[in-house]
């Protein structure tokens, strides 16, 4: 096998000290390089050198300027391959980390599996840790939230909700103060845009998705 080298940028001497000793003593994983500031990390990053980069998120205090940094790293090449190393759980955070490139995201309580992060990286195997995983699942159903609620009008989420609520047209004419005609403009517009065949199940779908 290969060795797989490693570029790490940790502002923390002593923590940089004790991940670098720890890295180098597993089977082919050796540190080749290392940086504590930003601007120290994008000097001695050498493209194509490093088969893999540890980044901690904040190099300087609660600036998460190793998302920067990780930024810069893919500017200079695409294919690099980042684990974010950090304290921080929150979910934004790691969302960002991910935004910016990286491959994956582990909290530094969590060192002992980086060896294995390292490895996966470089298989370019899809081996995110369980809690950036988490965050990640999390802003999906956040976006898929945030998309459904845009598919419908106002105006077409009102008669949905009363036709669950089981009124008729003539009840929801009066309801609403539309006609007959303008409801069933809308209801073919829902039917089309959530892929049924009646207001029914139209209605019973949008209450599912809590979309009034």
């Amino acid at each position: 096998m290969d060795t797989i080298t490693v570029f790490l940028v940790e502002d923390d001497p002593d923590w940089r000290k004790g991940l670098v000793d720890f890295l180098n003593k597993e089977p082919h994983i050796t540190v080749v390089g290392e940086a504590g500031t930003k601007d120290e990390a994008i000097e001695r990053f050498a493209p194509g050198k490093a088969d893999v980069v540890l980044m901690d998120i904040n190099l300087t205090e609660n600036n998460l300027d190793g998302i920067e940094t990780a930024v810069a790293f893919m500017e200079l090449q695409a294919d690099c391959k980042i684990i974010m190393l950090t304290s921080l759980t929150a979910e934004d955070v790691i969302v960002e980390s991910f935004s910016a490139g990286a491959v994956n995201y582990i909290s530094k309580s969590s060192f002992k599996e980086i060896p294995d992060a390292i490895r996966a990286a470089y298989n370019r195997v899809s081996a995110i840790h369980p809690t950036a995983a988490a965050a990640l699942r999390n802003e999906f159903l956040r976006m898929k939230k945030e998309e459904d609620q845009k598919l419908l009008s106002p105006a077409e989420k009102d008669i949905l909700q009363l036709i669950h609520q089981g009124q008729t047209q003539t009840q929801i004419e009066q309801s609403l103060h539309i006609t007959k005609r303008t409801i069933k403009n809308h209801i073919n517009r829902i039917l089309k845009k959530m892929g049924v065949k009646t207001s029914k199940e139209a209605a019973a779908k949008a209450n599912q998705k809590k979309l009034f």
